[in-house]
């Protein structure tokens, strides 16, 4: 294997980053597409598929914190190396066990459960690692333009995801999306083993954080739990579209599979326009009035109009007139991500991993909520009423940035200690 050129990491490191962040979003979101044929075969209800979406989310969950350490005790290379593998390895089970290896519909619903679930634990490590990468080969003046580059390959990972999904399940079966995609990965954990060195050229930064007791000072610190509470109200109103957009136009709105495909990836183009134009907008309105000030205007603003927006396509009547206001809403809701993490690294600038950690784990709980209480909404008392729970969770979750202050320069190194 030839040597790995690192003289411009932006050039094959920052894109196998950029890839993994992709790939997380398309393979976590390919089922949400595949369902709809999937829940048809294997006489799935609406709660049970819930269930399945929940498996993935309840391992991503309480694996975060254990795959960063994993991360920088073993380092980058190792770890998206297993990641990517494993990724390939559930993604492809979950395309062949049920219905094939195993045909009770009881036990290929325990199965996939499983599969998911693990599948949760591998990709918990996209972000934590991927965030210890870019630290590791990276200058530290940028490290706020490389994530936001990453974070696009989320975006456009889950809007590119449904109509190839919708694509290959409309010509070759559900079972096809699942073997296909799971080529992907497979490809990406070889490439990025080629074009990382066996060590970092720095480094791997400690996430002191989690290990040295500044979980429980963080605990106590009302500013960081509120931010933490409306990250996961937030988290609960963007899972109704990660997981359920797709079923609701062709359930709903009547579309085609393909074409509720290609509908799917609308509002997640969109949010790939908008975030990178917000992030410049908050660090300018922060510019101006203050930091936490600015954060709290942009991010409340935008929860708020978009609630209005989930709200309005709920209720509208036009097919087009919901699209656009769903994407709209979308786009918003996704661009609170910056306000977001900056202000958690601001509120414990000595413990910015525990902080992070914290609201992620928050975040991903709102996103468990969401895949268990939609489908239950839907059963009993239709969409629009689970649309409108997440435009009542986002307004909720804008209103909890006006009781968050600034915190006093000092360290939480005193209430560690």
């Amino acid at each position: 294997m030839r040597k790995p050129d690192l003289s411009s990491p932006t050039r094959t490191i920052l894109p196998a980053l950029w890839g993994f962040a992709f790939l997380s979003y398309l393979l976590r979101t390919n089922i949400a597409v595949a369902q709809q044929f999937m829940a048809r075969e294997l006489s799935l209800d609406t709660i049970q598929v819930g269930y399945i979406f929940t498996a993935f989310l309840v391992g991503y969950t309480i694996f975060q914190v254990p795959a960063g350490i994993l991360g920088d005790r073993f380092g980058p290379r190792v770890v998206l190396l297993i990641t990517g593998l494993g990724w390939a390895t559930t993604t492809l089970f979950t395309g062949v066990t049920p219905g094939l290896l195993i045909r009770n519909s009881a036990a290929a619903l325990v199965a996939l459960l499983v599969i998911r679930f693990l599948h949760g634990i591998e990709e918990s490590a996209t972000y934590p690692v991927a965030m210890t990468a870019v630290s590791a080969w990276f200058p530290a003046s940028q490290y706020a333009l490389l994530n936001s580059l990453i974070f696009t390959g989320s975006t456009l990972g889950a809007a590119f995801g449904p109509p190839l999904v919708a694509s290959l399940m409309n010509s070759f079966g559900w079972r096809a999306t699942f073997y296909w995609t799971a080529l992907l990965p497979l490809v990406l954990a070889l490439i990025w083993w080629n074009v990382t060195p066996g060590r970092p050229d720095r480094g791997v930064s400690e996430r002191a954080g989690f290990a040295d007791g500044s979980w429980r000072a963080l605990l106590l610190k009302w500013n960081v739990l509120l931010l933490s509470l409306s990250y996961l109200l937030y988290c609960y109103a963007i899972s109704i579209f990660v997981y359920w957009l797709f079923k609701y136009l062709v359930d709903v709105r009547h579309l085609s599979v393909v074409n509720g495909g290609w509908a799917t990836s609308l509002p997640w183009i969109v949010a790939s326009g908008a975030v990178p134009l917000f992030g410049y907008l908050t660090n300018g309105v922060s510019h101006r009035i203050g930091k936490l000030p600015g954060r709290r205007l942009v991010a409340a603003s935008c929860l708020v109009i978009a609630a209005a927006l989930m709200f309005a396509g709920a209720e509208a009547v036009h097919l087009s007139t919901a699209l656009v206001t769903i994407s709209l809403s979308v786009g918003l809701l996704f661009s609170t991500e910056a306000p977001y993490w900056s202000t958690a690294i601001d509120l414990a600038p000595d413990h910015s991993g525990a902080a992070s950690g914290l609201m992620n784990l928050a975040g991903n709980l709102g996103g468990v909520l969401s895949t268990l209480l939609v489908p239950v909404l839907v059963t009993y008392f239709g969409w629009f009423i689970a649309l409108l729970s997440g435009s009542v969770f986002a307004l909720f979750g804008a209103l909890l940035w006006f009781f968050i202050r600034a915190e006093p320069q000092a360290s939480l190194t005193s209430l560690v200690d």
